[in-house]
């Protein structure tokens, strides 16, 4: 029987995660260019890098939801054996499914994280024709982010239910006696 209180923890850090990444999609950094005081230059200037923290933060809670998803199932590939069936197949299909899924949504969430955080800092001389490049995070990455981490919640809640069955239905060799049977001689 997949544990209850397993499926809830692990239900309750990707929520967390999907609102940090929606809550960074949201707040992500925005670059305008600003003339000095003087006009002798343009440069960039940058609103909040809130972002950046809401992607790390995300990108933390769905890594701690798949260790424990791992850490619970012994990573699929250690412990007790799985009984054969759809059970043992779903738990399969599942577990790469999970795992690529989870390596989307890091991967979205550091590159727009790291993104985020990088901020151009050089000046250029006052001219219409060439104003300054204030590249920001390009919309949408922190989002697939959010959907990735929606798919893995769900894929590896499956994963963990379907692993479970096929741990539990396990019976070794024998049907269960402990002993060579012996039938009645005479």
């Amino acid at each position: 029987m997949a544990s209850k209180l397993l499926l809830i923890t692990v239900f309750i850090l990707d929520v967390i995660a999907f609102g940090l990444a929606v809550a960074a999609e949201q707040r992500r950094s925005k670059g305008w260019v600003v003339t000095d005081n003087e006009k002798n230059y343009d440069y960039c200037q940058y609103g909040s890098d809130i972002a950046t923290g809401y992607g790390v933060g995300a990108f933390l809670f769905l890594m701690l939801s798949q260790v424990l998803i791992m850490i619970a199932s012994r990573c699929f590939c250690c412990g007790k054996p799985l009984s054969p069936g759809g059970s043992r197949a779903w738990a399969v299909v599942l577990f790469i499914v999970c795992w690529v899924f989870f390596l989307i949504a890091e991967v979205c969430l550091l590159a727009g994280s790291v993104r985020n955080a990088y901020h151009t800092k050089y000046r250029t001389m006052f001219s219409i024709d060439n104003p300054p490049s204030c590249e920001t995070v390009r919309k949408g990455v922190f989002a697939a982010g959010a959907a990735f981490v929606f798919f893995t919640a769900i894929v590896s809640e499956f994963y963990y239910v379907c692993y479970s069955s096929a741990r539990d239905r396990f019976q070794p060799y024998g049907g269960g006696e402990t002993g060579v049977g012996m039938g009645t001689y005479k």
